[in-house]
């Protein structure tokens, strides 16, 4: 079971998305595939930002955000994302808030993350992501 990063949605807008992440996609079940409400709050930013945006927004929503589901950020979500902003404080190794947030999602339903980030997400403990941009993972 897998939970979308941002990076990873938005690279299926693009007019000739990554081809290893469409086959890595294309490989999973669809009932496998989730995302976060704070992915969508990126999703809807970035959208807003545009000129087009009411049309680019209904094609994020019709082709991207329909096959999968969203996960809410409810209170077990933000218990886990305290404790994780608080281990990498003391770590010394911040990073920024939605990416905790995304990364609590994941951990709370036991999701691998399917990211790009792999800078600030590694930085969490006991935390599997996977890059499907990258052939070498």
């Amino acid at each position: 079971m897998y939970l979308l990063d941002t990076n990873i949605l938005s690279e299926l807008i693009k007019k000739q998305p990554n081809p290893y992440l469409r086959s890595h996609l294309n490989s999973k079940p669809s009932n496998s595939l989730f995302t976060s409400s704070i992915c969508v709050m990126e999703l809807r930013f970035g959208s807003a930002l545009r000129q087009d945006a009411e049309a680019f927004w209904l094609k994020i929503t019709q082709e991207i955000l329909k096959r999968v589901r969203v996960i809410s950020i409810g209170f077990d979500e933000a218990v886990m994302a305290g404790d994780i902003l608080a281990s990498l404080q003391k770590r010394g190794q911040p990073i920024g808030i939605e990416d905790v947030l995304i990364a609590s999602a994941a951990l709370a339903h036991h999701l691998t993350l399917i990211t790009a980030n792999i800078r600030h997400f590694s930085k969490i403990e006991n935390f599997i992501i996977e890059n499907w941009l990258n052939p070498l993972g």
